[in-house]
Formats: C-alpha cells, sequence, structure tokens
C-alpha cells in the first residue's frame, strides 16, 4: 500500500521535478503518488454532493438517495411533490444504535452501508434494515434503536408485479410466482429443459463463480394479471470453454457462445402467461435472435397502459429490419404495426447511447415510436393502425431519449443533442413537443449535459448536468423548465487542494477535413508549457459509444468513463492524455455513426490522427514524435490496430480485453457492424479478414503490451492468444500479460494500472518506472 507522505505538503508534491526526458532518469515514486491520488476511487472521496442516484418509496414519487458531504455519506429524502428534503435519519444517532446492537464501533461519519430497505416491503418506513457486512439489523429511525435482524431478504432474484403482490423468479428452467411474503410458490411452467428455458439463458461462468442469481426477463402486464416472458433456445449453439488454473486442479467452465457465421445462435420466442390460470400461450411468429432481446432491444415488450394488448419488436440478424408488432392481451391476432430498415443496420426504437427504449404505447391505442426513416433519429405518432399520425420531430439533430409522455397536455419530452448552436453537439438537452410536432421548448437552458430522470406520478424531472470543466449539479424541474429546488451541487475544492485539474475541450476536423469533432484534452497537474510532452491517445472505437466523457470527470454520471480510461491519472505522469470522439462514435446522424460500417478495422484511427495532427500544430509542447495509445476491449482492439495500420505514428499501446478478430467475438456485435460473414472460398478468407489484428501482425514496429484475464467470458483469450500466434510467427517482439482468473474488466485493476503506468513511462518517456510500486486497490 502506498499513499502520499504526510510530510509531503501539496507545493512540494505538485512542485515535484517532471518525469525525466526521453532516454534518461528514473520516474520518482512521487509522482506515481500523485497520480494514485487521482485514480477514481481516491478522486471521488475528494468531492461532495455529486451523485444523486434516487430509490423510490412504494407511492413512486418520494425518493431517497445516498450523498457525500464534509460531515460523511448521508441519506437525503426528498418529496419532490412540497420540495420538502431532509435527512433520511440522524448519522451519529444511528451509528450509537448499531454499535451497541453489533457490540462493535460503528461511526456516524463512515456509516459501512451503501444502501437500506424499509420493512415489511417498503410499507413501515420508520424501521430499517441495513447490512454490516454479512450481519443484518433491523433500525427504528425515529426510536433509534436497532436490533439483529433474520438474513436480509434477497430480492435480486425476483420481479415483482406491479401491484407488488407477486414476485417472478426463474427455477429449473421454469417460471415460477410467489406471493409477496409467502412461502409457498406457484409454478407456471412445467416443460423448461436445459438449453430451452424460461426467461433466463446459461449462466456465465462469472455468474456461477460469483454464484450470482439469474433473473427472468419478464414483462408484468400494468394490472399485474399476466406476463409475457421470453423462452430461451440455446440448442445446439457452440460452446466456449475457460480454465481457472490456479488450484491443483484446473477448473473447466462450458457456455453457449454464438460467433459470426454460425448457423445456430441463441433465439427466443414470447409467451404470454395467466396468473390465475397459470395458462400459457405462445406468441406466433418466427423466433429471433437473443441479441435483440438483451443487447439490442432495450425493453422490446411492452404492454398497453390497460392491459389489453402487447406490443413488441422483432428483429433480424444484422440487423438490417426492426418490425412493432402487437396482439391481444391472450397473445392472438399477432399484426403489424411499423417497420424499419436500413442498408447500415437499425437502432430499433432506442436511445442512441444508453440503450434505453424509445418508443412508448399510450393510452388510446397510439405508439410513440422513435426511427431514423429521414437519416437522423426522430420521433414519430403512430396509430393503432400503423398510419403515421404525426412527425413529432424533425432537423438535423437526433433525440437522444424519450423521457415520458402527458397524455392530458398533449405533450412529449425527450433529450435530444446538436439542435442548438453553439453547444456541445453531444450534450444532451431537455425538450418538450406537442404530439403534432408544434411548440418545440427547451427545457434546460443551462450550456451543459443533463441527465433526466422522470419523477413517477409527479410532472417534475430530476436534472444533473454537469461538463467536464463544470461540476454536477442536481435540481428538481418542472415541466415548464423551471428549477423548483436545487437539491445537490457538488464541491470539488479538495480534489482541486491535491492538484487535480478539469479535462479541456477541443474541436478538430476528422479525416475529410471537413466534418468537426470534438475531445477532451488532459494535462498534469505540474504543467509546464515551456516543456515538452508525450501524447497518449486513450481510445475506444464504438460505434455509437465514446471514450470521451463531456461531463465533470469524477462524478457517477462518468463513472464508467473514469474507471475505463483513468486517464487523470496517466496524465499526472507526465504526459499528454487526449480522447477523441471519431466518426462511429458520435450519434449525431446516421451517415456519421455508420461512417465505416462493413470495415471495423477503420475503428475511426484515421480520425483520431488528424486531430493529434491538429492539435500537434496548435500546441508546441505536444511531441507528436512521441505517440502512444491504449484502450480496453473495443479499445484493445483498436489501440493494437493502430499500432499495425499507422506503425510510423504510432510509437507505443497497451490493449487490455481485446476482441482482436470479431470473427471469435459475440456474434451480435460483428454482425451488427461489420455485417453478417460471408466466406469467399475462392481465396480462403471471409469480409471479416481484413480486420483482425492477425492479418496484420506482420506490420508492428513500436513496443506492445497485450493483457487479457483468463476468465474473461465476454472477450474470450482466445482473440489474444491467437493475435500472440500471428506475431510469433511474424518474428515480432511484444509484451503479453494473461491475469490468473481475472474476467472481462481490467480497466481498476491496481497491478494492470501499474503495469500501463510503468510502459509508458519506460517506451514512451524513456524513464525507469520506480521499482515495484503498489497501488492500493480500490475499497471493497
Amino acid at each position: 500500500m502506498t499513499t502520499t507522505p504526510s510530510h509531503l505538503t501539496r507545493a512540494s508534491v505538485l512542485g515535484a521535478v517532471l518525469l525525466a526526458a526521453p532516454g534518461t532518469g528514473v520516474a520518482q515514486t512521487v509522482d506515481y503518488q500523485r497520480a494514485e491520488q487521482l485514480l477514481t476511487w481516491n478522486a471521488m472521496r475528494k468531492v461532495t454532493g455529486d451523485q444523486v442516484a434516487p430509490a423510490w418509496y412504494r407511492d413512486s414519487t418520494r425518493f431517497w438517495y445516498r450523498v457525500m458531504t464534509a460531515r460523511g455519506p448521508e441519506f437525503v429524502t426528498v418529496n419532490p411533490t412540497t420540495g420538502a428534503r431532509s435527512l433520511l435519519f440522524d448519522n451519529g444517532r444511528l451509528a450509537a444504535a448499531l454499535s451497541l446492537a453489533a457490540d462493535t464501533a460503528v461511526v456516524g461519519s463512515k456509516l459501512p452501508f451503501q444502501t437500506v430497505t424499509f420493512e415489511n416491503e417498503g410499507r413501515d418506513e420508520q424501521r430499517i434494515r441495513v447490512r454490516l457486512g454479512k450481519r443484518g439489523f433491523t433500525c427504528d429511525r425515529v426510536a433509534y434503536t436497532c436490533a439483529t435482524a433474520d438474513t436480509l431478504p434477497v430480492r435480486t432474484r425476483y420481479v415483482r408485479s406491479p401491484d407488488e403482490r407477486w414476485d417472478a423468479f426463474a427455477s429449473g428452467n421454469n417460471l415460477w410466482v410467489r406471493k409477496v411474503g409467502a412461502t409457498d410458490s406457484i409454478q407456471l411452467t412445467t416443460d423448461g429443459a436445459d438449453g430451452y428455458a424460461y426467461g433466463v439463458g446459461s449462466p456465465s461462468p462469472t455468474q456461477v463463480r460469483r454464484k450470482l442469481p439469474s433473473v427472468p426477463q419478464v414483462t408484468w402486464s400494468p394490472d399485474s394479471k399476466k406476463l409475457v416472458v421470453p423462452r430461451i433456445d440455446e440448442r445446439g449453439v457452440e460452446k466456449f470453454v475457460l480454465y481457472s488454473s490456479t488450484s491443483s486442479r484446473p477448473t473447466y467452465y462450458l457456455y453457449p457462445y454464438a460467433l459470426p457465421g454460425d448457423s445456430i445462435v441463441q433465439t427466443y420466442v414470447n409467451y404470454v402467461i395467466d396468473i390465475a390460470t397459470r395458462t400459457s400461450k405462445r406468441i406466433e411468429g418466427p423466433a429471433q435472435p437473443l441479441m435483440s432481446f438483451f443487447t439490442f432491444g432495450g425493453r422490446p415488450v411492452q404492454w398497453s397502459p390497460s392491459s389489453d394488448r402487447i406490443y413488441y419488436t422483432r428483429v433480424d440478424r444484422g440487423p438490417k429490419h426492426v418490425q412493432l408488432m402487437a396482439v391481444d392481451a391472450n397473445g392472438n391476432a399477432p399484426c403489424l404495426i411499423i417497420a424499419d430498415s436500413s442498408k447500415t443496420y437499425v437502432i430499433g426504437g432506442l436511445e442512441l447511447i444508453g440503450g434505453r427504449t424509445n418508443w412508448r404505447p399510450l393510452k388510446n391505442g397510439d405508439v410513440i415510436w422513435f426511427s431514423e426513416r429521414d437519416g437522423s433519429g426522430h420521433l414519430y405518432d403512430v396509430g393503432r393502425d400503423g398510419t403515421i399520425k404525426h412527425q413529432i420531430t424533425s432537423g438535423d439533430w437526433v433525440v437522444s431519449a424519450l423521457v415520458t409522455v402527458d397524455e392530458v397536455a398533449g405533450r412529449v419530452f425527450f433529450t435530444a443533442r446538436g439542435r442548438e448552436p453553439g453547444r456541445h453537439p453531444d450534450y444532451d438537452l431537455l425538450y418538450s413537443v406537442g404530439r403534432d410536432g408544434t411548440g418545440l421548448t427547451l427545457l434546460t437552458p443551462e450550456d451543459a449535459d443533463h441527465q433526466i430522470t422522470a419523477v413517477p406520478n409527479a410532472p417534475l424531472f430530476l436534472d444533473t448536468y454537469s461538463r467536464v470543466d463544470l461540476p454536477p449539479v442536481t435540481v428538481l424541474r418542472a415541466r415548464d423548465g423551471r428549477v423548483v429546488k436545487e437539491l445537490e451541487r457538488a464541491d470539488v475544492s479538495a480534489l482541486k487542494a491535491i492538484g487535480w485539474r478539469p479535462g479541456e475541450v477541443f474541436h478538430a476536423k476528422a479525416r475529410d477535413g471537413t466534418t468537426e469533432i470534438m475531445g477532451v484534452i488532459y494535462k498534469p497537474s505540474n504543467f509546464d508549457s515551456t516543456k515538452s510532452y508525450p501524447v497518449i491517445d486513450h481510445i475506444y472505437p464504438g460505434p455509437l459509444i465514446s471514450p470521451v466523457s463531456d461531463r465533470f470527470y469524477p462524478t457517477r454520471e462518468a463513472f464508467s468513463y473514469s474507471m475505463f480510461g483513468q486517464v487523470q491519472a496517466l496524465a499526472e505522469l507526465g504526459f499528454i492524455v487526449v480522447e477523441i470522439n471519431a466518426l462511429g462514435n458520435t450519434p449525431r446522424n446516421k451517415s456519421l455513426y455508420t461512417a465505416w460500417y462493413g470495415d471495423m478495422g477503420d475503428n475511426g484511427i484515421p480520425d483520431h490522427t488528424a486531430a493529434i495532427k491538429q492539435l500537434g500544430a496548435r500546441f508546441h509542447w505536444m511531441d507528436l514524435s512521441r505517440v502512444g495509445i491504449y484502450g480496453h476491449s473495443g479499445g484493445g482492439f483498436a489501440s493494437t490496430d493502430a499500432m499495425l495500420r499507422y506503425p510510423d505514428f504510432f510509437k507505443v499501446a497497451v490493449s487490455t480485453s481485446g476482441n482482436h478478430d470479431n470473427r471469435s467475438y459475440y456474434h451480435g456485435w460483428g454482425e451488427r457492424f461489420q455485417g453478417l460473414l460471408v466466406k469467399d472460398t475462392l481465396h480462403s478468407t471471409d469480409n471479416f479478414a481484413a480486420a483482425a489484428n492477425k492479418t496484420l501482425a506482420s506490420n508492428l514496429k513500436g513496443k506492445l503490451f497485450l493483457i487479457h484475464g483468463d476468465l474473461d467470458d465476454n472477450v474470450h483469450p482466445a482473440n489474444t492468444i491467437a493475435l500472440v500466434d500471428a506475431l510469433v510467427k511474424a518474428n515480432k517482439k511484444f509484451d503479453l500479460l494473461i491475469l490468473p482468473d481475472a474476467t472481462h474488466d481490467l480497466t481498476s485493476h491496481p497491478y494492470v494500472i501499474r503495469r500501463t503506468w510503468d510502459f509508458f513511462v519506460e517506451n514512451l518517456m524513456g524513464a525507469r518506472p520506480p521499482a515495484d510500486y503498489a497501488i492500493s486497490p480500490p475499497p471493497q
């Protein structure tokens, strides 16, 4: 464990000598210590008031959340309709009660739990349950008394009905329900079998090893009388195998995993089940690929508000076609409502980035439908018979999320990107518009990215807005855009005190010299414009997923990103780190994010090189003779790809968990962005081969570090091993690290982070890293 020594003042830490020039010197331990303080799990401790993740009470209007304050974590309860905000409990008094009940010291400023549950399935708001380690306690938050409780109930495997009377769960390949609070269960299906189960697929190796429950994919009717469940068919799907080799006898895990070109992939069909009669009915129609349910379709099944009709999407492999279908509540008479198609791939009613569902049935039988039929993602009012009544939104901008619909007022509320001149085109802004397309109104005037949550059963929104250089502010906002109450305003003064500095947004031109692309540039805290710095590009190619956080760095809104790249910490070692929204990343319009459809080897890298060259011409302190690149998963694929396609530009790369050959990766990914696999038997190749990194192995010139976990059940380690095989056959020198028992997510692995730092310091900066520096892991 390493921390900043207490005798090092801020001035001495930030004034430490910059890492050595190429080929000379030793990287100082103090540089690594300073960088470690900026790793996400350390930086987050220095920020207060930035996180508001609402947990709803039974009335679905009031909510509570946990927030970090200068006094430690606090639990806050909010009544949006009155604007009342108060503490859920007094930390000190609850800590004293817990200390007595647990016979251990509990400190009010460091309560050792992240969440609470209310007693009696949420009906008793006075008593809460908390967990200290493996022990559960029930506490009265008025009397401030606590007592040991039975094992806390595990709700994670259940899907509760809207009336909160039933829990649905999967067991023995079949679907069951149980009345809430009861012990007896009712079996709804009886013919489920291995590889042909209701609601769940085969567990992944990660699920098996961590003993994670399988939660069925079910959609309850609003009246809680029926549900829709997919029956998942994995019979005949070929399997992958993974080995854990850390014990005296290795353990293997088999799991179904379909690849591009496989004739059999996981599919599903939907069943309607009546709870009272315990009868089921298959909805007629061809089985569709499973990726449309779990990876593509968001919520592919929705009931009408009156529970008399079921709507569902149907897509093909590719997917180039999407249909919105409907049946009656008994699963009879399927009919087509509307369909879309594309020469590349369809979004199919999804939020462009995030996967939330962008279509909604209304009480009058209409459906608000998302489509890109005019080239941009917009909303349409579609009648019960499939007639398009109105194009609700239009223009050279995109709807990013359908938030809610006020059917009485006839207003649709949504977020969109790229409509306001002078704003960052990838910021989400909240709008309202009439269902007939009139009266479009911007509701969030603040120049920032807005994360919007509709408050159930109230005409309000929870809005957290931020930028790279603007710490998050969370407000309650009325449907006319007025700020009703400010709930939290993040304070980053403690973070700034250890040297943190926000990234800086930049603009550049893409490969075509015309299209504007954006990115963020990160500098070390002791940046000196008279010095020359090596440059590192953090890449994730997408498509439709960006490596760039356009929001404030260490917030929950950017949390997955900040763990993903740890860019500020890497910059702190004496690098300039850039992230670029290349063509393919941005969802501004379909022509941009499909720019390299069918050519996954492109990875947007021509835009990266173009932007970095423009930045180098703009900023003399960027040394373009020393450019490195790194990325994870798709970024692992892209960073190695950059070394092989542009070997004279990129000199050093660290690639973790890369899908280096999409013929060995999940079929739903490659078939969507490359197209269906087509074999060229005459030349013994196919349309995926040119994009595979192993095809270009002989091009390697620089320093390449490949890292993979041997229990990665997302991107199988075969992707990296096959590349290693090609590099060996090409007589190339490279570095390889296989992490025992490690899964796909390596981005917060302390050893991987340290080895990444060492590799860039040694090979791009030319300095010698401190020996055996140990990064403290994230707190559990």
